[in-house]
Protein backbone atom coordinates (compact mmCIF):
# COMPACT_ATOMS: atom_id res chain seq x y z
CA UNK A 1 0.00 0.00 0.00
CA UNK A 2 1.26 3.46 -1.09
CA UNK A 3 2.55 5.63 1.95
CA UNK A 4 0.07 8.14 1.61
CA UNK A 5 -2.78 5.99 2.07
CA UNK A 6 -1.51 4.92 5.51
CA UNK A 7 -3.61 6.87 8.63
CA UNK A 8 -0.30 8.78 10.84
CA UNK A 9 -0.28 8.55 14.57
CA UNK A 10 2.66 10.85 16.46
CA UNK A 11 3.37 10.14 20.06
CA UNK A 12 5.29 13.04 20.88
CA UNK A 13 5.56 16.58 19.02
CA UNK A 14 8.76 17.77 19.28
CA UNK A 15 11.26 18.99 16.62
CA UNK A 16 11.66 15.42 15.15
CA UNK A 17 8.32 14.69 14.81
CA UNK A 18 7.73 18.49 13.54
CA UNK A 19 10.10 17.66 10.99
CA UNK A 20 8.73 14.42 9.45
CA UNK A 21 5.41 15.73 9.39
CA UNK A 22 6.36 19.02 7.54
CA UNK A 23 9.01 16.53 5.70
CA UNK A 24 5.77 14.02 4.08
CA UNK A 25 2.91 16.75 3.83
CA UNK A 26 5.50 18.95 1.92
CA UNK A 27 6.78 16.69 -0.44
CA UNK A 28 3.16 15.36 -1.28
CA UNK A 29 3.88 11.81 0.18
CA UNK A 30 1.34 12.34 3.17
CA UNK A 31 -2.01 14.46 3.08
CA UNK A 32 -1.78 16.28 6.29
CA UNK A 33 -5.49 14.93 7.34
CA UNK A 34 -4.00 11.79 7.51
CA UNK A 35 -1.95 12.33 10.02
CA UNK A 36 -2.46 12.89 13.97
CA UNK A 37 -0.18 14.13 16.96
CA UNK A 38 -0.52 13.96 20.26
CA UNK A 39 1.66 15.94 22.95
CA UNK A 40 1.14 16.96 26.77
CA UNK A 41 1.82 20.80 25.73
CA UNK A 42 -0.67 22.53 25.16
CA UNK A 43 1.21 25.14 23.32
CA UNK A 44 3.07 23.00 21.65
CA UNK A 45 -0.54 20.65 20.11
CA UNK A 46 -1.84 24.63 19.03
CA UNK A 47 1.78 25.60 16.97
CA UNK A 48 1.40 22.52 15.08
CA UNK A 49 -1.90 22.25 13.92
CA UNK A 50 -1.99 26.00 12.55
CA UNK A 51 1.47 25.08 11.27
CA UNK A 52 1.36 21.92 9.47
CA UNK A 53 -2.32 21.74 9.21
CA UNK A 54 -2.98 18.28 11.08
CA UNK A 55 -5.02 16.84 13.97
CA UNK A 56 -3.83 17.38 17.54
CA UNK A 57 -4.91 15.54 20.86
CA UNK A 58 -3.56 14.86 23.99
CA UNK A 59 -4.79 11.46 24.14
CA UNK A 60 -2.19 8.76 23.31
CA UNK A 61 -5.00 6.32 23.37
CA UNK A 62 -7.57 8.22 21.12
CA UNK A 63 -4.65 8.39 18.53
CA UNK A 64 -3.22 5.14 18.34
CA UNK A 65 -6.99 4.16 18.09
CA UNK A 66 -7.52 5.82 14.76
CA UNK A 67 -3.47 5.31 13.19
CA UNK A 68 -2.54 2.59 10.90
CA UNK A 69 1.26 3.89 11.78
CA UNK A 70 2.48 4.78 15.08
CA UNK A 71 5.40 6.60 15.78
CA UNK A 72 6.76 6.80 18.61
CA UNK A 73 8.93 10.31 18.64
CA UNK A 74 9.33 10.67 23.16
CA UNK A 75 12.37 10.92 25.20
CA UNK A 76 13.91 7.17 26.14
CA UNK A 77 13.11 8.18 29.78
CA UNK A 78 9.28 8.45 28.79
CA UNK A 79 9.18 5.49 26.44
CA UNK A 80 7.83 2.94 29.10
CA UNK A 81 5.44 5.24 30.55
CA UNK A 82 4.19 5.70 26.88
CA UNK A 83 4.14 2.15 25.97
CA UNK A 84 2.58 1.16 29.02
CA UNK A 85 -0.69 3.80 28.13
CA UNK A 86 -1.19 1.66 24.70
CA UNK A 87 0.57 -1.42 24.61
CA UNK A 88 -2.74 -3.00 25.02
CA UNK A 89 -4.78 -1.50 21.89
CA UNK A 90 -2.15 -2.15 19.14
CA UNK A 91 -2.85 -4.83 16.63
CA UNK A 92 -1.01 -6.87 14.16
CA UNK A 93 -2.46 -4.81 11.80
CA UNK A 94 -0.24 -1.36 12.86
CA UNK A 95 2.97 -0.75 12.55
CA UNK A 96 4.91 1.05 15.10
CA UNK A 97 7.93 2.76 14.36
CA UNK A 98 9.97 4.19 16.83
CA UNK A 99 12.99 7.30 17.41
CA UNK A 100 13.73 7.14 20.69
CA UNK A 101 17.02 7.09 21.25
CA UNK A 102 18.79 3.72 22.72
CA UNK A 103 15.73 2.02 22.98
CA UNK A 104 15.66 -1.50 21.53
CA UNK A 105 12.62 -3.36 19.63
CA UNK A 106 12.78 -6.21 21.71
CA UNK A 107 11.82 -3.67 24.61
CA UNK A 108 9.07 -2.00 22.77
CA UNK A 109 8.01 -4.94 21.58
CA UNK A 110 7.30 -6.73 25.70
CA UNK A 111 4.76 -4.23 25.84
CA UNK A 112 2.19 -5.72 23.42
CA UNK A 113 0.43 -9.19 23.83
CA UNK A 114 0.64 -9.39 19.99
CA UNK A 115 2.59 -9.79 17.11
CA UNK A 116 2.84 -5.54 16.25
CA UNK A 117 5.44 -4.78 13.61
CA UNK A 118 8.23 -2.75 15.16
CA UNK A 119 10.83 -0.23 13.23
CA UNK A 120 13.59 1.46 14.82
CA UNK A 121 14.80 4.66 13.54
CA UNK A 122 18.07 6.85 14.47
CA UNK A 123 17.74 9.98 13.02
CA UNK A 124 20.05 13.02 13.45
CA UNK A 125 18.84 16.85 13.95
CA UNK A 126 19.74 17.92 10.48
CA UNK A 127 16.46 16.26 9.77
CA UNK A 128 15.12 19.85 11.05
CA UNK A 129 16.51 21.18 7.42
CA UNK A 130 16.25 18.21 5.08
CA UNK A 131 19.11 16.70 5.58
CA UNK A 132 19.33 14.10 8.34
CA UNK A 133 21.42 10.61 8.47
CA UNK A 134 19.11 7.89 9.50
CA UNK A 135 19.65 4.25 10.14
CA UNK A 136 17.11 2.00 9.90
CA UNK A 137 16.65 -1.36 11.11
CA UNK A 138 13.69 -4.27 11.72
CA UNK A 139 12.38 -5.80 15.06
CA UNK A 140 11.26 -9.76 15.41
CA UNK A 141 7.74 -9.20 13.56
CA UNK A 142 8.70 -6.25 11.07
CA UNK A 143 9.21 -7.60 7.53
CA UNK A 144 11.41 -5.94 4.98
CA UNK A 145 8.05 -4.22 3.40
CA UNK A 146 7.96 -2.40 7.08
CA UNK A 147 11.29 -0.99 6.47
CA UNK A 148 10.97 0.50 2.73
CA UNK A 149 8.12 2.23 4.26
CA UNK A 150 9.80 3.67 7.35
CA UNK A 151 12.49 4.08 4.66
CA UNK A 152 10.18 6.19 2.58
CA UNK A 153 9.10 8.57 5.21
CA UNK A 154 12.65 8.93 6.95
CA UNK A 155 13.81 9.78 2.95
CA UNK A 156 11.80 13.02 2.85
CA UNK A 157 14.42 14.61 5.70
CA UNK A 158 17.34 12.79 4.10
CA UNK A 159 19.10 9.73 3.55
CA UNK A 160 17.72 6.68 5.49
CA UNK A 161 19.78 3.43 5.89
CA UNK A 162 19.18 0.30 6.81
CA UNK A 163 21.42 -1.50 9.24
CA UNK A 164 20.95 -4.57 11.75
CA UNK A 165 20.11 -3.55 15.33
CA UNK A 166 23.14 -4.59 16.87
CA UNK A 167 24.80 -1.46 14.80
CA UNK A 168 22.29 0.96 16.01
CA UNK A 169 24.88 1.95 19.04
CA UNK A 170 27.55 2.27 16.45
CA UNK A 171 25.29 4.70 14.49
CA UNK A 172 24.37 6.78 17.32
CA UNK A 173 28.17 7.55 17.79
CA UNK A 174 28.94 7.98 14.17
CA UNK A 175 25.73 10.07 13.18
CA UNK A 176 23.63 10.42 15.66
CA UNK A 177 25.69 12.66 17.74
CA UNK A 178 27.70 13.16 14.62
CA UNK A 179 26.85 17.00 13.63
CA UNK A 180 27.88 18.05 17.23
CA UNK A 181 31.16 16.86 16.20
CA UNK A 182 31.10 18.91 12.90
CA UNK A 183 29.74 22.28 15.06
CA UNK A 184 32.85 21.57 17.02
CA UNK A 185 34.98 21.52 13.33
CA UNK A 186 33.15 24.57 12.02
CA UNK A 187 33.21 26.90 15.03
CA UNK A 188 37.54 25.94 15.26
CA UNK A 189 37.94 26.37 10.81
CA UNK A 190 35.93 29.59 11.62
CA UNK A 191 37.85 31.02 14.71
CA UNK A 192 40.92 29.92 12.87
CA UNK A 193 39.66 32.34 10.43
CA UNK A 194 39.39 34.90 12.66
CA UNK A 195 43.39 34.66 13.77
CA UNK A 196 44.34 34.67 10.28
CA UNK A 197 42.60 38.21 9.54
CA UNK A 198 39.03 37.08 8.28
CA UNK A 199 35.40 38.87 9.95
CA UNK A 200 33.75 36.22 11.76
CA UNK A 201 30.90 36.30 9.88
CA UNK A 202 32.69 35.67 6.76
CA UNK A 203 35.05 33.06 8.46
CA UNK A 204 31.74 30.97 9.49
CA UNK A 205 30.04 31.01 6.52
CA UNK A 206 33.25 29.74 4.43
CA UNK A 207 33.86 27.07 7.09
CA UNK A 208 30.40 26.21 7.11
CA UNK A 209 30.08 26.52 3.02
CA UNK A 210 33.44 24.51 3.04
CA UNK A 211 32.31 21.17 5.13
CA UNK A 212 28.66 21.35 2.72
CA UNK A 213 30.64 21.21 0.05
CA UNK A 214 32.82 18.30 0.92
CA UNK A 215 29.63 16.28 2.31
CA UNK A 216 28.23 16.59 -1.20
CA UNK A 217 31.33 15.68 -3.22
CA UNK A 218 31.53 12.53 -1.11
CA UNK A 219 28.23 11.30 -1.80
CA UNK A 220 27.60 12.88 -5.23
CA UNK A 221 30.93 11.80 -6.90
CA UNK A 222 31.00 8.50 -4.89
CA UNK A 223 34.89 9.06 -4.51
CA UNK A 224 37.11 8.04 -1.40
CA UNK A 225 37.54 11.39 0.37
CA UNK A 226 41.09 9.78 0.43
CA UNK A 227 40.81 10.72 -3.61
CA UNK A 228 39.30 13.49 -3.23
CA UNK A 229 41.71 14.65 -0.74
CA UNK A 230 44.89 14.25 -2.94
CA UNK A 231 42.88 16.15 -6.12
CA UNK A 232 43.13 19.16 -3.42
CA UNK A 233 46.58 18.39 -2.27
CA UNK A 234 49.71 19.51 -4.35
CA UNK A 235 53.47 18.90 -3.66
CA UNK A 236 54.49 21.38 -1.92
CA UNK A 237 51.69 23.65 -1.87
CA UNK A 238 49.26 25.10 0.87
CA UNK A 239 46.97 22.37 1.45
CA UNK A 240 49.57 19.67 2.65
CA UNK A 241 51.37 22.01 4.96
CA UNK A 242 47.79 22.31 6.31
CA UNK A 243 47.42 18.70 6.15
CA UNK A 244 50.22 17.75 7.62
CA UNK A 245 49.28 19.97 11.01
CA UNK A 246 45.91 17.96 11.09
CA UNK A 247 48.08 14.95 11.34
CA UNK A 248 50.39 16.14 13.63
CA UNK A 249 47.55 16.81 16.15
CA UNK A 250 45.95 13.55 15.79
CA UNK A 251 42.72 14.73 14.66
CA UNK A 252 41.81 10.60 13.18
CA UNK A 253 42.14 9.57 16.83
CA UNK A 254 39.95 12.73 18.46
CA UNK A 255 37.26 11.67 16.08
CA UNK A 256 38.14 7.89 16.71
CA UNK A 257 37.93 8.36 20.00
CA UNK A 258 34.71 10.47 20.16
CA UNK A 259 32.83 8.00 18.48
CA UNK A 260 34.14 5.35 20.67
CA UNK A 261 33.16 6.86 23.89
CA UNK A 262 29.79 8.33 22.28
CA UNK A 263 28.69 4.60 20.78
CA UNK A 264 30.05 3.30 24.61
CA UNK A 265 27.28 5.16 26.38
CA UNK A 266 24.89 4.29 23.43
CA UNK A 267 24.97 0.47 24.66
CA UNK A 268 24.79 1.55 28.50
CA UNK A 269 21.95 3.30 27.79
CA UNK A 270 20.45 0.76 25.40
CA UNK A 271 21.40 -1.85 28.57
CA UNK A 272 18.89 0.62 30.73
CA UNK A 273 15.99 -0.50 28.63
CA UNK A 274 16.20 -4.07 28.24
Amino acid sequence: MPVGEYNFGFIGGGAIAEALVAGVTGAGLVAPEKIRVSDVNAERREYLREKLGVAVTPDNTALVAGADIVVLAVKPFVIGEVLGEIGGQLSEKQIVISVAAGVPTAYIEKFFSVNVPVVRAMPNTPALVGAAATAVCRGRWATGEHLELARAVFGVVGRAIPVREDLMDAVTGLSGSGPAYMYVIAEALADAGVRVGLPRDVSLTLAAQTMLGAARMILETERHPGVLKDMVTTPGGTTIEGLFALEEGGLRAVLGRAVENACRRSRQLSGDNN
